[in-house]
């Protein structure tokens, strides 16, 4: 039998892991196998750094599969990107970012040669220092906005500047200075903090990668209603992420908690016993069980009871009843005691005394027949 070993982690196939695997944003291609979907369009999806792709049309019909280092068109020469993905979910991806295949889309020219490699990396290695010389042009010009990243297209030609701003910045006389000092072709490109934080990566709280460069492609808005309906305690230093704002993981597990309060009674009705009167505190979601309070804002008096016993007790309330706890265990009638009556006895049962029977107690020291010998005297 004859055995062949793909490249790739997990045991998969090197068409749908590839040599990029360990890039952001990776997608695992499910449709690798399937032949026919590999030929379906001639559009790739490339990924240039951090998490900046594009889409571009394959008209020379080049075999590329994923992994692979490709030069493509750029406006002016060509940028050198890496494929992510081919076939049929390339058309699924630009549905999904509206991309329209009608509309008019870049060549991929060639996969790159080592000629172009090189000024590929030389063009990389300058991203540092130019990122940190731009942001001294910027404050000396006295702009309120801060460069977070450059990125240097493949062949050296263009620099994208990547800039976060809380105020439109007039940066005319920046694009100029920059211009000056670097000797390119100079572009401006406006991120929000999610953004910043998903091109220069970094671990989480969880231990994980951060989800904004490793995965998420589109940025939802995080509110705190998340973390209310989630009873998890308001602190900003806990709920904030390394971007400064509410943490996106926040809206992963909202809809289940939302699914799962809708079984629970509303929090504003309160409850009527005989006792006093419940208000609610705390509602354990796991355990299917709520907490209520004699007091609106203290923890005072706290019972547990199940969203059963809540909702049997809002009807009791609604026809006017009034339940003598909230406990359905205490509130069942225990069963009376039973009395007797003395007085069906006899009264002068105390009256008559017992006669003791006198037993001879015979002494263990004493022989047996002691009786037989003195009788015999």
């Amino acid at each position: 039998m004859n055995y062949q070993l793909y490249t790739g982690q997990c045991c998969l196939n090197a068409k749908g892991c590839g040599r990029s695997q360990c890039r952001k944003l990776n997608v695992y291609n499910w449709m690798s196998d399937i032949p026919e979907s590999e030929w379906v369009t001639d559009y790739v999806e490339v990924q240039f750094k951090n998490t900046r792709k594009g889409y571009y049309l394959n008209s020379n019909k080049i075999p590329l599969r994923k992994g692979d280092l490709v030069a493509v068109e750029a406006s002016p020469g060509h940028d050198i990107g890496n494929v992510t993905m081919t076939g049929q979910l390339v058309l699924l991806q630009m549905k999904k970012y509206r991309v329209r295949p009608d509309a008019e889309v870049k060549r991929v020219y060639r996969k790159a040669k080592s000629t172009d490699i090189e000024k590929f990396k030389e063009a990389k290695a300058k991203e540092h220092d130019t990122m940190i010389r731009s942001r001294k042009i910027a404050e000396r010009l006295g702009l309120h906005m801060k460069i977070g990243d450059v990125e240097y297209q493949g062949d050296g030609n263009k620099a994208i500047f990547y800039y976060i701003a809380d105020e439109r910045v007039d940066f005319r006389q920046l694009i100029k200075d920059l211009a000056e000092a670097f000797h390119v072709r100079i572009e401006m490109k406006q991120i929000g903090a999610r953004q910043e934080a998903g091109r220069i990566g970094g671990i989480g709280p969880c231990g994980r990668e951060l989800c904004c460069s490793g995965w998420i492609c589109s940025f939802v808005s995080v509110s705190t209603g998340a973390a209310r309906l989630q009873d998890i305690s308001l602190n900003p230093q806990k709920l904030a992420g390394q971007c400064a704002k509410l943490k996106c993981c926040l809206n992963y597990e909202a809809d289940d908690y939302m699914e799962a309060q809708s079984k629970f009674p509303s929090r504003e009705i309160p409850l009527e016993t005989k006792d006093a009167v419940y208000y609610h505190f705390k509602t354990d979601v796991f355990k299917n069980q709520i907490q209520y309070s004699t007091s609106k804002h203290i923890a005072a008096n706290l019972a547990v009871i199940s969203s059963e016993r809540a909702y049997e007790i809002i009807n009791l309330n609604k026809k006017g009843q009034k339940p003598p706890c909230l406990d359905a265990e205490k509130d069942k009638a225990k069963p009376p005691k039973e009395y007797r009556d003395i007085l069906d006895e006899s009264v002068t049962r105390f009256d008559s005394a017992k006669k003791k029977k006198r037993r001879n107690r015979k002494s263990p020291h004493r022989p047996k027949n002691l009786k037989k010998k003195e009788s015999n005297e």
